[in-house]
């Protein structure tokens, strides 16, 4: 090996913060995340394409942005763990409402819902973040709360 070779690469992560990042109301319900969530889901895709958005909160549940992660076909998205914990962290998040939508307007959760919420939620443990809730959206306007259904 070369000299080059044998050195390791630098890893920085920096966080910037400007004024006003935070909303004024905190996320007190499902109804308060739904509201804020869907507007990250175009109208155009809501009902063909499932896609996955994280909402990070501060330690008063403010949120301090949210971040569409995956994109997926008709029915299904992979959702990979890593990049919404290093996202969280990264953000100096308390919290994470995570969400997804289903195209065909089924606000039933499938067995993969929930083991990946399930998954999400052990890993927020480790990392000393709350998982607050899992929302699904459908096209139609309507939704489902994992915490509301007791499911989380």
């Amino acid at each position: 090996m070369t000299k080059t070779q044998d050195k390791l690469r630098e890893i920085k992560i920096s966080y910037k913060s400007d004024k006003g990042i935070y909303l004024s109301k905190s996320i007190v319900s499902s109804m308060d995340a739904y509201n804020y969530l869907k507007e990250f889901y175009s109208d155009e895709d809501i009902c063909c394409q499932e896609q996955f958005v994280v909402l990070l909160l501060n330690r008063a549940n403010k949120p301090i942005g949210a971040i569409p992660l995956f994109k997926g076909g008709l029915s299904s998205t992979i959702v990979d763990c890593k990049l919404i914990f290093a996202t969280a962290l990264k953000s100096l998040a308390s919290a994470i409402i995570i969400s997804h939508n289903h195209p065909s307007g089924s606000l039933t959760p499938s067995t993969e819902d929930k083991r990946i919420t399930q998954k999400i939620k052990d890993g927020c443990y480790l990392l000393d973040l709350s998982l607050i809730d899992h929302v699904i959206l459908s096209p139609d306007g309507n939704y489902l709360s994992f915490a509301d259904e007791g499911i989380l």
